[in-house]
């Protein structure tokens, strides 16, 4: 399951709607709709990004969620290191071959972290 996918199963459910009826009201098959829910399907288009925001009538924060959401919810990623040190290489093939072995506590902390060190970088280039 993909993020978005995680937050647009959530919704529904805290909303008790099921998949048939999301789906006719945003114009796509329930099918779509369960492969976009379980990480199946790639980003959807902005469009239908707006239709599932207008859908669950979400406003200021929660828009923006599901939009940042959408973009970093791609379920096969594609890692090009090509002109990059070695090291960059190494780091993106033992994640590669491993990341099924983390549990969600692994994830988040290991997520955390990689964010903290980007935010450490573009403040020192600020």
């Amino acid at each position: 399951m993909t993020p978005l996918g995680e937050r647009i199963r959530a919704l529904r459910q805290e909303r008790g709607l099921n998949q048939k009826e999301m789906a006719a009201a945003i114009g796509v098959s329930a099918a779509y709709l369960s492969a976009l829910e379980h990480g199946r399907r790639g980003v959807p288009s902005w469009t239908l990004i707006q239709k599932i925001i207008g859908y669950f009538n979400v406003i200021w924060d929660d828009a923006e969620e599901l939009q940042r959401l959408a973009e970093s919810s791609h379920p096969r990623v594609k890692l090009v290191t090509a002109g990059l040190p070695p090291a960059a290489t190494e780091l993106a093939n033992l994640l590669a071959e491993n990341i099924g072995r983390l549990d969600e506590a692994d994830l988040k902390a290991l997520t955390a972290e990689i964010r903290k060190t980007l935010a450490h970088k573009t403040e020192s280039q600020a």
